[in-house]
């Protein structure tokens, strides 16, 4: 491999390099000289040519930011690196290189044409980033698991593949197989694939390729999930979440169309002359209410945030003050620190040294007691704050509840009387069908329902109890959920503090000890000495 470079000592990509190969590939005649005088910036370079160079590694291209086609082939380059800033790259030669392992290509989301040619590439992997793949050539290298085809059917563009001289291309099935798992695939080795043979390679592989979109599908499920997830980790504040303001999915039908999804005998009686009015008007108006329901959620979630916001930031500026006249006791207790003990350590009479020996204990005494009380009085201060937002918060959503209910009860009022006139339809309708008056054709299975009165008036009564029951069940969800996330928030607020009122007589006790221990680590043999 590489003969012709082989005899050069391996050569360093620096700036000199860059600066003749693209002077030699620029403009010649009168226009080169002149931009050889005024120089080339690389940013202004679009193409670069550095085969037979004998470069052991990619270094120093960062300035050619809007380069799109880069000439690596014939060289000794062992890794693919360097190359992050050229995210304009569309075309890419990296043949006949000592190249072990595809990588650093994660930000060459353009690029459409990948050369790997003649390498010492084992597997096919690390491409993920390059969505607008189209042409892979990776023939000559030491590729021998047939699933690294799989891993290409990720490249819906990918049109162009080589992969002849690698093991793989040995296998007997090797044809049938690309042929197969790449159906967008129009060229195999430089060869156009012929479409009857890819249809027999599709029969053939028929059962696996099934077996193998099932699990692409699931896997794809999974990833809309987690990007689902994400999102809504991501999504807009609180006050702007339906979700948080636990009434998503009522800004338009879907509560509606929920109550008839499962409603056989609804379904039937809309066949009825009138009743398709009948629910238009009925829709119209719950749609409505389900509307206010929603609109009135997201400012009553907006009331809730700004309660919270400005809590927590009492909170901060309570527990902030207390600490800065803590740290202000602190600091006038050291100023005194160390001449109390130096004057200790000083000290030659033994009953003035453990006068001031008592006298600085009572100092460290003093500013326990004094840390301690302002922890006390913060206590006293925050406790307050936190009972007032409770009675404020639980007001918050006492009124939420008490207001959703009551629109809840519109749509219960709503339903009952769409459930009146409904049966008074279907009534009317029995009677022309005994009497033999009807001057409609209804459908067999509608037909079924008027055998007699019980029946039909069954069916309907069937009908509205599941539409109450869907509205119930909504209405005890958001009731439920917005109860539940009062709760859990207050309970929160109340384990924080003590959490935080434990750490901080911690500290205050730490300190104190630290502070005790220094002075009766002050021996009175050493003083004395």
């Amino acid at each position: 491999m590489n003969r012709l470079c082989n005899s050069l000592e391996p050569r360093v990509m620096n700036d000199d390099m860059l600066k003749l190969a693209v002077g030699e590939q620029g403009p010649q005649e009168e226009a080169g000289q002149l931009a050889k005088q005024e120089g080339i910036l690389f940013k202004d370079v679009v193409s670069l040519q550095l085969d037979f160079q004998n470069i052991l590694r990619i270094d120093n291209l960062w300035q050619f930011e809007n380069l799109r086609k880069l000439q690596l082939d014939n060289n000794i380059i062992e890794r693919i690196e360097g190359l992050e800033n050229l995210t304009q790259l569309v075309w890419l030669d990296l043949s006949f290189n000592n190249i072990e392992a595809i990588e650093g290509l994660d930000t060459l989301v353009n690029l459409e044409d990948l050369s790997l040619f003649n390498n010492r590439i084992s597997k096919i992997d690390s491409l993920d980033a390059l969505v607008k793949l189209q042409v892979l050539s990776l023939g000559n290298n030491q590729i021998g698991n047939m699933m690294n085809i799989i891993y290409l059917r990720r490249f819906k563009d990918l049109r162009a593949l080589s992969l002849c001289g690698n093991p793989i291309a040995e296998a007997e099935d090797y044809k049938m197989f690309v042929w197969a798992y790449l159906p967008d695939l129009v060229y195999l080795d430089s060869r156009r694939i012929d479409d009857h043979m890819k249809g027999l390679a599709e029969v053939k592989h028929q059962f696996s390729i099934d077996e193998l979109r099932h699990r692409e599908r699931l896997i794809q499920a999974q990833q809309a999930e987690e990007q689902a997830r994400q999102a809504e980790e991501h999504s807009p504040p609180p006050s702007l979440c339906p979700q948080a303001a636990f009434v998503e999915h009522l800004n338009g039908s879907f509560l509606f169309d929920s109550m008839y999804a499962d409603d056989v005998e609804g379904s039937k009686l809309a066949a009825l002359h009138g009743v398709g009015e009948l629910l238009e008007a009925y829709k119209d108006k719950f749609v409505i209410i389900c509307l206010n329901i929603f609109e009135y959620g997201l400012k009553q979630q907006e009331k809730r945030k700004v309660e919270l916001d400005t809590f927590n930031a009492c909170v901060q500026e309570a527990v902030q003050e207390n600490r800065e006249q803590g740290k202000l006791r602190i600091a006038k207790f050291e100023e005194k620190h160390l001449l109390s003990l130096n004057a200790i350590r000083d000290e030659a009479d033994l009953a003035s040294m453990e006068a001031r020996i008592v006298a600085y204990s009572e100092d460290i005494t003093e500013l326990s007691s004094a840390l301690m009380t302002l922890e006390m009085q913060l206590v006293e201060q925050l406790e307050e704050t936190i009972n007032m937002f409770e009675r404020n918060i639980i007001d918050l959503v006492g009124l939420f509840v008490e207001n959703v209910q009551s629109l809840m009860a519109q749509c219960r009022d709503l339903e009952n009387h769409h459930h009146e006139k409904l049966l008074e339809i279907a009534i009317n309708t029995l009677e022309k069908v005994v009497k033999g008056e009807l001057d409609e054709d209804l459908p067999e299975d509608v037909r079924a329902l008027f055998v007699d009165k019980d029946t039909i008036v069954n069916a309907v009564g069937t009908s509205h109890d599941m539409h109450l029951l869907k509205i119930d069940n909504r209405e005890d969800e958001l009731v439920t959920r917005v109860n539940s996330w009062c709760t859990h928030l207050v309970g929160k607020i109340h384990k924080d503090e003590i959490m935080r009122n434990r750490k901080r007589v911690k500290e205050i006790n730490q300190y104190i000890d630290h502070m005790q221990n220094e002075l009766d680590n002050l021996d009175s043999g050493d003083i004395l000495d």
